[in-house]
């Protein structure tokens, strides 16, 4: 029906689908769109149309609407929707999504849109939100599959053929003891092969790949990605199966680990987008940024300290710029590749000693490669041999020491568990301004007399 139609069009079909209360035309429309599709077009409607499009959706549509919806949107929705709708709507959300939605609202509201909910789903989603923010046990949800270790091939695919539509995902089935521990998993290409009478606990895997509930979102994203798997199960203490965590839900996890990553290495602190008002985003930037400046006073401080000698060859004026930008961007650059590795890589003292190992040897490299450059380009624009010999020592030893600052900062960090991205590209800049400066004038001290 809509294969050809433009977006627009699209808009124009459901409106007059609702003007016109033609309910069946308006359901047809919206099967054939994804759950992001639909979101995206109830965002494009007029306010007016707004509440009508919502009365249209059923249940299952609602909960997919308010899924791809940001927050803020998702409470408009819910404060048009009626209470027993809402209900509705909460009990078929995916429970951790659902308990995303929660944590913005008041202790009242939460408690009043729990209280309208099944019991049984209420608990779930309580319980989720008892856990720390960023953790597995926040990010799991129990719309899985499991199975008992005494169960037959047989069994095993009538329970999955009864809660198909009840799970998340459905590429594992995990199996569980009488005390609910998590002793097994099975997938469906072991169903599909094994005969019908097997018993479960002969060809499940029984060595099983699965996290604490309190481990952090960032190192479950980590076990996915080195396991290649679509959902990892959910533990607690006393390995009592609690829940899965799906890929869907790792790929949201990432991206906002990369955008809080971000923030930090530019020092803009909280996030700040497109729609973020000037006042808002200014007031973000400004601690970061007023604690720079106050660092960066340093630098001035250090160049007054050699007044004496810039007086006694203004040459050597002419570097300073590229001395302290060449600092920074070696300095930045280790601090991207040495933030991206302690994410991605498992960390330990030998890994440690060869990264370090390895950024001194690209400071060398590249230290002698642009101070040999950087001095036959002073020699051979001021005439000055001692020059060339004081600006190019000067940048090969600088960039080493930038390249190191933006190596171990980050590894320092982590190792007292605090975000190495907080060592921020502006601040690792700042530093090696002052680092770059003293031993630039350092050393211009020590030749002054040659100079001059």
């Amino acid at each position: 029906m809509i294969k050809n139609m433009t977006g627009d069009q699209i808009t124009l079909q459901v409106i007059k689908a609702i003007k016109e209360n033609k309910k069946k035309d308006f359901e047809a429309i919206l099967d054939e769109l994804q759950p992001y599709d639909v979101a995206k077009l109830y965002e494009s409607f007029p306010e007016k149309h707004k509440t009508r499009f919502l009365l249209f959706l059923n249940p299952h549509l609602l909960a997919d609407l308010l899924e791809e919806l940001d927050t803020d949107e998702q409470h408009e929705v819910l404060n048009k929707l009626g209470i027993e709708k809402t209900s509705k709507v909460l009990d078929l959300m995916d429970n951790d999504d659902l308990a995303s939605l929660l944590e913005e609202l008041s202790p009242e509201r939460i408690t009043a849109l729990l209280s309208g909910m099944k019991k049984e789903e209420s608990k779930i989603v309580r319980d989720i939100m008892n856990y720390p923010p960023e953790t597995a046990g926040r990010l799991m949800t129990n719309r899985f599959v499991w199975i008992r270790n005494y169960y037959t091939v047989r069994e095993a695919v009538g329970k999955l053929k009864s809660f198909a539509d009840f799970a998340e995902t459905l590429n594992y089935l995990y199996v569980i003891d009488e005390q609910r521990r998590l002793v097994g998993v099975v997938s469906y290409r072991d169903l599909l092969i094994a005969d019908a009478d097997e018993a479960i606990n002969t060809i499940m895997y029984e060595r099983v790949i699965s996290v604490s509930d309190m481990m952090d979102q960032e190192e479950v994203a980590r076990m996915i990605e080195r396991y290649d798997f679509m959902a990892i199960p959910v533990v607690n203490a006393e390995n009592v199966l609690v829940g899965i965590v799906t890929v869907d839900d790792i790929i949201d996890v990432v991206i906002q680990e990369a955008n809080e990553d971000i923030e930090k290495l530019s020092a803009s602190g909280k996030s700040i987008d497109f729609d973020t008002k000037a006042f808002v985003a200014a007031y973000r930037r400004l601690p970061w940024l007023i604690l720079l400046l106050f660092i960066g006073l340093v630098s001035g401080k250090i160049i007054s300290s050699y007044s004496e000698t810039l007086e006694k060859a203004v040459s050597l004026a002419f570097f300073m710029p590229m001395i302290s930008g060449m600092t920074g961007n070696t300095g930045t650059q280790s601090l991207a590749v040495v933030v991206r590795g302690l994410i991605s890589n498992d960390i330990d003292k030998k890994v440690i000693t060869r990264l370090i190992g390895r950024e001194l040897g690209v400071g060398l490299i590249i230290g002698l490669t642009c101070s040999i450059l950087i001095s036959v380009i002073a020699y051979v624009w001021q005439g000055n041999f001692i020059l060339g010999i004081v600006v190019g020592s000067s940048l090969f030893l600088t960039l080493i020491i930038g390249t190191l600052a933006g190596t171990v900062i980050p590894i320092v960090l982590y190792h007292f568990k605090i975000d190495p991205a907080v060592a921020s590209g502006p601040l690792i800049t700042t530093l090696n301004d002052i680092f770059s400066l003293i031993t630039y004038f350092g050393i211009a001290t020590l030749f002054i007399h040659k100079l001059m």
